[in-house]
């Protein structure tokens, strides 16, 4: 669609199936399983999205890469990714861009659904290499650090190899607050620690309004009722401290909200409903 300055589109990373006792939590599986498709293993359908911004100078800029297919199949077996291509360069290959063509990656968080896509697909005896040769990568300071020295109970969120190969292309900016000098003005960002620290929601000026990227505050619709959390979340009293604030904000300003996860809605508006509850609408 057509945006001050730059179009944007949404695009479909590779797939994954999870626990949906883990993605929702505290909440019962009588409650959750009216919302999603759920399997004979407990499994849920999810969505890794990442939203493709075209410039008008011809500044490529991609939020978020996807999970992508950087595990060996033991691995992508036990994640439950269902593809072994990488479905996001497919996607960019659809809309004339390849990897050579991105110019920045901003990456709300380290974990290896929201970060794998930047490495190749994986093949047997080769090393982990970074898939988009000449990009700046923009990531929140404090998820970065998080990355480095995870705990014993994220340590298998994070990609060990993933922080040297992009300290090493020279082109990290490591955020600490609402702006990056890497991307320059039109967008901004809210910082969040419910989920992990320093996790960055990116938000963008478009011709309708504004966007946000709300990666894991809100993965999904169902996550936009406020109680809701995932059983990943680092602190989920103050996920629904953050995701109410956020989500008054974003009902108050008019901005259109991107979901990371939802394996069928990529972007909703979002609006309180007569009983004061937040619901995604079309």
């Amino acid at each position: 669609m057509e945006v001050i300055g730059r179009r944007w589109t949404t695009v479909e990373g590779n797939s994954q199936r999870l626990d949906g006792g883990a993605m929702f939590g505290n909440a019962p599986r009588a409650v959750w399983e009216r919302w999603v498709d759920v399997d004979e293993r407990n499994t849920i359908p999810l969505a890794t999205r990442s939203v493709l911004i075209q410039e008008e100078s011809g500044r490529v800029v991609l939020l978020e890469a996807g999970v992508g297919a950087f595990f060996p199949p033991e691995q992508r077996e036990r994640f439950g990714v269902g593809e072994d291509r990488h479905v996001l360069l497919l996607g960019l290959a659809a809309r004339g861009v390849g990897p050579d063509d991105v110019d920045v990656v901003v990456l709300s968080h380290l974990h290896f659904d929201h970060a794998g896509g930047v490495l190749r697909a994986w093949e047997p005896d080769r090393e982990p290499e970074l898939v988009f040769p000449n990009a700046a990568y923009v990531v929140g300071r404090a998820a970065w650090e998080r990355a480095v020295s995870p705990t014993p109970r994220d340590r298998a969120s994070f990609i060990p190899e993933l922080p040297g190969l992009l300290e090493a292309t020279g082109r990290v900016e490591l955020v600490d607050g609402p702006r990056s000098s890497t991307l320059g003005d039109g967008y901004r960002f809210r910082a969040s620690d419910g989920h992990t620290p320093g996790l960055l929601l990116t938000e963008f000026d478009t011709a309708d309004g504004p966007v946000v990227y709300a990666s894991d505050l809100v993965p999904g619709v169902p996550w936009v009722h406020v109680p809701i959390t995932m059983g990943y979340d680092r602190f989920p009293e103050l996920v629904v401290e953050e995701k109410s604030a956020f989500l008054a904000d974003v009902v108050a300003r008019g901005v259109r909200v991107v979901f990371t996860h939802d394996p069928m809605v990529s972007a909703s508006a979002v609006r309180q409903d007569d009983r004061g509850r937040y619901v995604a609408v079309s």
